[in-house]
């Protein structure tokens, strides 16, 4: 028999930035059939939603979770997380060639992975989530890095002809086969050596299938503005939807070039470019600790890195480069994960402290962990400002994303608590964004800019994603420390239709 849920007397935000009004909301087997005031169909279950928020499940459209999504984690849920889109910054579990092991190394320091997995395709890896026990609405965009891995390696440089075509090729029918666009990484190698006219080729075929295209920018830091600008051009060039990724100025002297960034963007959005942004709501971010390195040094792989600084002379070379242009201070970088036992102590504490412990330059020990760990070290960020935050959540161009991953040590809170802590300190409490406006940067705007289909609303016809919350108690008191400790306030979540959370209040039939 078809499950019937009536959910009563709750205050509906339906995700289109419209205010927030009383109704009922019936659902049906996988689908919403009713908003207003409903009539209980027989057999149902009622769930009274007196002074709580019924919101469309939240769409985390920027995480790195390809290969967890297939595991349905409880953190997820205990967000009200119904939607994911992977695949992002250029780092996608397939296609998987004869490169599969590079690929495997490319990306497993942000997928938190062992041992072998890799996909073929898009669709392989699409009907692999469909065929697991996940009940979340999972979307993936294409890596360039692992497009460009599968054609040639874990190299540097221009591609031939031929191998920009065969990427192309590739990418047109992985976005036939259902993945909702590109993404590339132009701060991780090998996408970061990507000319331009490689990526505008790419944009092309993203532009024809009417796809999205997400981008890790070359520089969130002295570069930005140059980095935005090409993202730009590469949008007027082909007539691509382009979405920047955690936009950000990275490092405290470079916090000024925010504004001029963003109005870059809100002008091009002006003359009718299809650009946006998303970003977290925090003031530190997270990635894997080779992409502080110089890009010439990761040239060939992992391996090929840890024989550079081995060698005296490209260890002098690469540490130069690095102090003369890292934007972050040492006392700004944090360790997250590391793979061995022996350096599970330098977890939770940043260079400068380590530094100041073994008696070494901060950067020599960075250089040593790399070496100890080869490369598998995930590191925390200090970023941006409290005012630059601000500007970006509460931006009409930005959606909010968790940008989260697990790590082999502590993840950074945005994996266990971006949408509670979204909606509860900064809309509740700072009262930065109306309520409206914030669910529809978690719902609505993120389907609308991937082309999810019939989700993202709370609308008769669409699938029945529905996060129920006390808007008095949402909120995530996971911190840096202590970045595990799940959210409050979500009461209910439904997935298709099923209820896969139930915290509070009574069920009746």
């Amino acid at each position: 028999m078809t499950r019937k849920t009536l959910l009563t007397k709750g205050t509906v935000v339906d995700g289109t930035g419209a205010p927030p009004y009383q109704a009922d909301v019936l659902i049906v087997g996988e689908l919403i059939v009713e908003i207003g005031r409903c009539e209980k169909p027989r057999e149902c279950d009622v769930i009274d939603c007196t002074d709580l928020i019924i919101a469309p499940g939240f769409i985390d459209s920027h995480n790195h979770l390809d290969l967890q999504v297939h595991e349905d984690r409880p953190e997820r849920i205990h967000q009200g997380i119904t939607g994911e889109v992977v695949g992002n910054c250029g780092f996608s579990p397939y296609p998987a060639t004869q490169y599969a092991a590079d690929l495997r190394a490319f990306a497993s320091g942000l997928f938190c992975s062992q041992g072998e997995w890799g996909w073929s395709s898009a669709g392989e890896y699409i009907s692999s989530i469909s065929n697991s026990k996940t009940e979340a609405s999972v979307a993936s965009l294409v890596g360039h890095g692992s497009l460009r891995i599968a054609t040639a390696g874990n190299r540097l440089g221009p591609l031939t002809n031929q191998q920009v075509a065969s990427m192309c090729d590739l990418l047109d029918d992985f976005l036939k086969a259902g993945a909702v666009g590109l993404s590339t990484g132009l701060m991780y190698v090998p996408g970061s050596s990507a000319p331009f006219d490689e990526l505008e080729q790419l944009c092309r075929v993203v532009a024809k299938n009417g796809k999205t295209y997400a981008t890790h920018i070359r520089s969130y830091s002295d570069k930005l503005v140059e980095a935005i600008d090409e993202q730009l051009e590469l949008a007027r060039r082909t007539g691509c939807r382009l979405q920047i990724s955690h936009f950000q100025a990275a490092g405290a002297a470079n916090w000024h070039l925010q504004q001029i960034a963003l109005e870059k963007l809100e002008r091009a959005h002006d003359e009718g470019l299809d650009v946006a942004f998303d970003c977290y709501p925090y003031i530190a971010g997270s990635t894997v600790m080779t992409m502080l390195m110089p890009a010439w040094s990761l040239d060939g792989g992992v391996e090929s890195m840890v024989a550079r600084l081995l060698d005296p002379a490209q260890r002098r070379r690469i540490s130069s480069e690095i102090v003369a242009t890292l934007p972050w201070r040492w006392h700004d970088i944090y360790i997250a994960g590391v793979e061995s036992e022996k350096n599970k102590k330098a977890i939770q504490r940043n260079l400068l402290e380590l530094s100041d412990s073994a008696e070494v330059d901060p950067v020599n020990v960075m250089l040593d962990l790399l070496i100890e760990e080869k490369g598998m070290v995930n590191v925390l960020l200090f970023n941006q400002s409290e005012s630059n935050l601000k500007q970006t959540l509460s931006h009409p161009l930005s959606i909010i994303v968790s940008d989260g991953f697990y790590v082999k040590g502590l993840p950074h809170p945005r994996l266990f608590g971006t949408f509670p802590k979204f909606i509860g300190t900064y809309c509740r409490d700072h009262q930065w964004i109306t309520l409206a406006e914030a669910v529809s940067k978690i719902t609505d705007m993120p389907a609308q800019r991937f082309g999810l289909k019939k989700t993202g609303r709370l609308q008769a016809g669409f699938i029945a994603n529905v996060t129920v919350f006390d808007l008095n108690e949402i909120d995530s008191p996971a911190t840096y420390e202590q970045p595990t400790l799940p959210p409050r306030g979500v009461k209910y979540v439904f997935r298709k239709g099923t209820n896969c959370l139930s915290q509070t209040n009574q069920l009746e039939r």
